[in-house]
């Protein structure tokens, strides 16, 4: 049989059955999955294998092992299908933006400042299924694991898109009550005798940045309590357990009653972090995912 007998249709088909083949690892497995006969899915092997003119799958008895050019035409149907349905899914957009949409953003960013925007969003674009993930854990967006991840600081070189989403500021605070009991640092060195909260990232260093006369520097600071995220500090400082250096929005609420106090801000040389949504662009980018990131970049900006 030659590739122009087949239809579009027949041979989209012959290349999901193949592939569920190759994941179901027999052909009774693959029939179960699909829908058809056993005796069905194995003809659709033989005519693409005629088609081709090589084999693609050795059977025995008990295993199923892919070809060398097995294994290239199974790489090849997976990257068909996923780009057809990335053009179907697209084309459907073009009416109302719809689907299931995965977003990874940081726990404390993500509670105060993404999840209270989500209520608009949903009834703004009421066919999107909105799957969020809060978590500081850096997500595998090329494994599929979201569509958008909201991240904090420097972007590794990659092929990902990136939007810038606005900036965080960081503030260094304490409560009154910790103040009362061990005095307000006035400079930045006084802070060698305070008990000050930290990241424990991996990537987060025990110093603190300051500017002093147009000079900047980093002051190492050490305390007995580390969290891996700004919330958790920003609690335990306004418990009076000691001085951290947080994002502002994540205690913008104690400061503003007067639970936290800002310190040192002569000394502040603008220490602030972006904050980007990061995501796979490209001509096949679906509209939910573009939409999100309008609004996103829209309302956070206005914050």
């Amino acid at each position: 049989m030659n590739a122009q007998v087949l239809s579009s249709a027949d041979r989209t088909r012959a290349l999901e059955v193949f592939v569920a083949i190759a994941e179901a690892g027999s052909f009774s497995a693959a029939g179960r999955q699909l829908g058809i006969t056993p005796s069905a899915v194995s003809r659709t092997v033989h005519r693409i294998e005629q088609r081709l003119g090589v084999r693609l799958v050795l059977r025995t008895t008990r295993s199923l092992t892919l070809t060398a050019e097995g294994r290239a035409y199974l790489q090849a149907a997976r990257r068909i299908i996923s780009d057809l349905d990335d053009t179907e899914q697209a084309i459907a957009d073009l009416g109302a933006p719809q689907g299931r949409l995965r977003v990874s953003a940081a726990q404390s960013h993500g509670r105060l400042c993404v999840v209270p925007l989500l209520k608009e969003f949903a009834a703004r674009y009421p066919h999107i299924l909105v799957d969020i993930s809060l978590s500081d854990a850096v997500v595998d967006i090329a494994a599929g694991q979201a569509d958008v991840a909201i991240r904090f600081g420097p972007l590794p070189d990659s092929s990902f898109n990136a939007r810038r989403l606005g900036d965080n500021r960081r503030v260094i605070v304490a409560s009154p009550d910790y103040l009362a009991r061990h005095g307000t640092p006035q400079i930045p060195h006084d802070l060698h005798s305070h008990n000050c909260l930290n990241f424990n990232f991996r990537r987060a260093e025990p110093t603190w940045p300051f500017r002093d006369e147009g000079r900047d520097y980093a002051l190492s600071v050490s305390g007995n309590v580390e969290a891996n995220n700004g919330e958790t500090l920003g609690q335990l400082a306004t418990a009076g357990v000691g001085v951290t250096r947080v994002g502002a929005f994540s205690v913008a609420a104690e400061i503003a009653d007067g639970r936290l106090v800002t310190l040192l801000e002569a000394y502040n040389p603008g220490d602030r972090e972006e904050v980007n949504a990061v995501f796979i662009g490209g001509a096949h980018m679906p509209a939910r995912v573009r939409v999100f990131i309008d609004f996103l970049a829209d309302r956070l900006r206005h914050r």
